[in-house]
């Protein structure tokens, strides 16, 4: 890998992908594709095309087949990256948010409230999903430096890159909200601190609570 270039600025849109089939559950390793309201939502989402070098996305479905898609139809350049799949939510996986208060509330509540104290059973850890996806972000700074990338991913990807970037408490990652293909850009340059040029945006607000 080629080291980063002093005061080569790399711009990178981090957007949601779009509802998926089965619509909203705790889905992390869950493989769902996207529901024909989630490719409407990804199709209308606000992306700027012409200055974008690279899409990188999650291997997962909901967000890879779009990523496939968006790459050949712009003719940029594709890189799948595991390490932005989403946290895998262990025994909770495919449970709606309504089953899940039914099942194990308390539970529930210690995660949104705390979730670096607290992992749901047989789920991946806070910490571990943090390293992974950190680790990622900077193979893909220290490869593509100076470029404008587009990264398509999950909601709790999005929460903690703009967490690591901004210096933010993990403690409160789940008080970042990120709905279905909402688009967030940041700015990194070496040796200047990053910046978050804008956060959610997105063509309406029907997209999801």
């Amino acid at each position: 890998m080629r080291p980063p270039i002093e005061g080569q600025e790399t711009w990178i849109d981090l957007i949601r992908h779009g509802e998926p089939e089965g619509g909203r559950r705790y889905r992390g390793t869950q493989d769902d594709p996207l529901s024909e309201r989630g490719w409407a939502q990804m199709r209308a989402a606000p992306l700027e095309p012409g200055s974008l070098t690279r899409v990188v996305c999650s291997p997962l479905r909901r967000c890879r087949e779009f990523a496939e898609h968006y790459a050949a139809e712009q003719g940029l350049a594709l890189q799948v990256e595991e390490g932005f799949r989403e946290i895998g939510f262990g025994d909770w996986e495919g449970l709606t948010p309504a089953e899940l208060y039914e099942q194990d509330p308390q539970g529930q509540a210690r995660f949104w409230a705390d979730p670096m104290n607290y992992t749901p059973p047989n789920a991946e850890p806070m910490a571990d999903f943090q390293r992974r996806v950190t680790e990622a972000w900077q193979r893909v700074l220290v490869e593509h430096p100076g470029e404008h990338l587009l990264l398509v991913g999950h909601g709790g990807l999005i929460r903690v890159v703009l967490s690591h970037l901004l210096e933010l408490p993990l403690r409160g990652f789940n008080r970042l909200y990120v709905p279905y293909a909402s688009v967030s850009r940041v700015r990194v340059e070496p040796g200047t601190e990053p910046t978050l040029y804008f956060h959610n945006r997105a063509t309406s607000a029907e997209g999801e609570r």
